[in-house]
């Protein structure tokens, strides 16, 4: 029997957030699990759970092979959402959830009833026990928490990532010959990354001198020689530049000039959030907050915008006074992109690389023979004794 006098003792839990406090909502078709805990997609001939199929771009059935179509809310979309607004009713919700969701941190398989912990902000990975695919529900649509915008679909599969991955490390000059042979051994994880994509419109004013070169003769004799002068003047300006999603990697931890240097993105190609495109995957939320993540696409914008206002100044050579930016119509949205990750060690140390989902680009660590990079350098230094001295003869 319950104890009455006990359950007076106990905190009550938050009363349910109105749909108008919800920082966002998303379509929940397919079914689901486990009290809404799990999500999973049983295949409707035998019973055994669908995952997203890169080749088929829907899902399909491991054992018998039937296929499903992505199923997508009829007229969804993916739209830009206000900046300011949005970190408005996120400090607004702050405090009333606080506590939640640490309590979204295990779920159990429907397939075999173990229990399978999320650790950090990983939201989707297959159960250690049965290897079913199952996702921690509700993170990516939290209440507490931004939602999903879109999600680029996996493109590239695991075969061609494997070629391109080859095709990398036989492009990489100055590695040891041994990596050359080996390749990059190691098993490739498929992962939804999050990140941010900015917009905003900016209008820029500077000041600064423009620099013209222009060249004098000085000394007599043998010590007649040509000089270069700069002849200075006054430069300053106004313009307005509008940014189109600037990038930012939501996710700590892990080598963000690595994960920058994948871009562009196929973003055409993303679809309005689905957690079907994520079944049978690795996929993890943001811990890089909205505010902080518009911090570092403006460190982005900021470097354009000093490359343009040089260009604007001309001449040979320029001098930054200030620049004073003003960021308007900031929108955002929230994405998961696909990335092939693997790490390989040689010679006892590990390397990463990384393959975009969406291009096959690769970038990574690689190893060096310090070997091959001196004899290059030694092959230079004779190359430009050899012109000297012809050049003294």
């Amino acid at each position: 029997m319950r104890d009455e006098s006990d359950s007076r003792d106990q905190p009550s839990a938050p009363p349910p957030l109105p749909e108008s406090e919800r920082l966002g909502s998303r379509d929940r078709r397919g079914d689901t699990t486990d009290e809404g805990r799990a999500r999973v997609f049983p295949c409707q001939e035998c019973g055994a759970d669908l995952e997203f199929n890169i080749g088929v771009q829907a899902l399909k059935c491991p054992y018998c092979g039937a296929v499903k179509e992505i199923d997508l809310a009829e007229g969804a979309a993916i739209v830009e959402q206000d900046f300011h607004e949005m970190l408005a009713r996120a400090e607004r919700l702050h405090d009333r959830v606080e506590g939640i969701e640490s309590e979204l941190n295990e779920v159990r398989c429907r397939s075999c009833g173990g229990t399978v912990e999320f650790i950090g902000t990983l939201t989707s990975t297959a159960c250690p026990y049965c290897a079913s695919p199952i996702q921690r529900e509700d993170v990516h649509t939290a209440t507490h928490r931004i939602p999903v915008d879109g999600v680029l679909p996996f493109l590239i599969e695991r075969v061609r990532a494997h070629g391109r991955l080859r095709e990398w490390v036989h492009s990489r000059w100055f590695a040891p010959n041994s990596f050359l042979r080996e390749g990059a051994q190691g098993k490739f994880n498929s992962v939804y990354i999050p990140f941010w994509t900015y917009d905003t419109l900016t209008f820029n004013s500077y000041s600064g001198s423009r620099g013209d070169a222009y060249w004098v003769t000085v000394g007599t004799g043998n010590n007649q020689r040509r000089e270069r002068r700069v002849r200075w003047s006054h430069a300053s300006g106004r313009f307005q530049r509008f940014f189109d999603d600037i990038t930012v990697l939501a996710s700590q931890g892990m080598n963000t000039p690595l994960v920058q240097a994948l871009e562009p993105w196929p973003f055409r190609q993303t679809i309005p959030f689905t957690q079907q495109v994520l079944a049978g995957f690795f996929a993890r939320t943001y811990d890089v907050s909205l505010r902080e993540g518009f911090g570092l696409a403006k460190v982005r914008i900021d470097s354009q915008i000093d490359s343009d206002v040089r260009r604007r100044i001309g001449g040979d050579e320029q001098r930054v006074d200030s620049i004073n930016t003003r960021y308007d119509a900031i929108t955002f949205k929230h994405l998961l992109l696909p990335v092939w990750m693997l790490v390989y060690r040689h010679q006892g140390k590990a390397y990463q690389v990384f393959v975009n989902g969406g291009t096959g680009e690769v970038q990574g660590q690689r190893p060096y023979s310090w070997v091959k990079i001196l004899l290059a350098i030694l092959l230079g230094l004779a190359v430009v004794g050899i012109i000297a001295f012809a050049q003294s003869r």
